[in-house]
């Protein structure tokens, strides 16, 4: 598959998020634990998400990822407990969508990192991803993921 790479000016987005830590094949349940958490909150809130779920990977040991999970919201909200009140910060980003399933994502990461290289482009070491459709609606083959490098 090829990648259509590019650079993004993003505004500031206010989130609610949970941090949490695990390996990467502790994935669905760390990030359905938490989703839910938030999807609570937010209705407890009378609020609904401002946009697709994300996951800030702020480390890359797949043995031990320190993530940042969470949704946008329309505006800044409290946090309670772990859910914790945030932001996506301005600026720009670079980035690129991957269409397939999530486990064969590394080839959208090696075409963004190429990109970014030869663009001079250097990532402040947090890295998105935003989940735009519904794994448990959404046949693998079809699921798609913007990855986003906020770049220095």
């Amino acid at each position: 598959m090829s990648y259509q790479c590019e650079l993004l000016d993003r505004t500031e987005q206010p989130v609610l998020s949970v941090r949490a830590r695990g390996a990467v094949k502790d994935l669905p349940a760390i990030l359905g634990r938490s989703y839910g958490a938030i999807g609570a909150y937010l209705g407890r809130m009378g609020q609904m998400p401002a946009g697709a779920p994300f996951v800030a990977y702020h480390n890359q040991d797949m043995q031990d990822l320190d993530l940042e999970i969470g949704f946008p919201v329309a505006k800044h909200l409290p946090g309670q407990g772990e859910i914790q009140s945030g932001k996506m910060p301005a600026g720009k980003a670079a980035t690129c969508l991957h269409i397939g399933p999530y486990d064969k994502i590394e080839p959208a990461y090696q075409a963004l990192g190429q990109w970014m290289q030869s663009k001079g482009y250097q990532g402040t070491g947090v890295c998105y991803e935003i989940y735009l459709n519904d794994p448990q609606q959404t046949p693998p083959e079809q699921l798609q993921t913007q990855i986003l490098f906020p770049i220095l």
